[in-house]
């Protein structure tokens, strides 16, 4: 399925669907999901990235048919002038290979300050740099994905 605009997504979600948030990094991709009211995004796991990325998008479709996963919103690494950032390439590479085995529509959402905001919650909520690492990931791809179903709640 091909990569949608974030407006064109809603309008083919079916319904009682959740979509699924991806922080997709060199090591690892953060994975969120959301209530099928799409309010709500809830940090879910952090995949290591395997030798091979076919276990990666192999992992991402398992959740995303166990969790009745409608779409995907996938963090796009934007530069603070809004042009694309140097991981943009691998990123769009990923959800091109991503979607070559899952059949799901997808979107690029702006992943600005995503990393940097739940790195400083976690730092104001005193937690260990240990633990921080464990669920950075999967807190950034619930930002990402909280602020496109603000997006779409909140008016387009």
């Amino acid at each position: 399925m091909p990569i949608r605009n974030p407006t064109d997504l809603l309008a083919e979600l079916p319904e009682k669907t959740c979509l699924l948030g991806l922080d997709p990094g060199e090591k690892t991709v953060g994975l969120a999901i959301c209530d099928p009211g799409l309010t709500i995004a809830s940090p879910l796991e952090t995949i290591r990235r395997a030798r091979k990325a076919s276990a990666d998008y192999a992992r991402i479709a398992e959740v995303a048919a166990e969790r009745n996963v409608g779409g995907f919103v996938c963090g796009m690494p934007t530069n603070m002038d809004g042009s694309a950032g140097p991981r943009a390439q691998a990123v769009r590479a990923f959800a091109r290979n991503l979607l070559a085995r899952v059949d799901l529509p997808l979107v690029f959402w702006d992943e600005r300050m995503s990393t940097q905001a739940v790195t400083r919650a976690l730092l104001d909520a005193d937690m260990s740099r240990e633990r921080r690492g464990e669920v950075v990931d999967k807190m950034a791809a619930a930002f990402i994905l909280q602020g496109y179903l603000d997006w779409i709640r909140i008016g387009r």
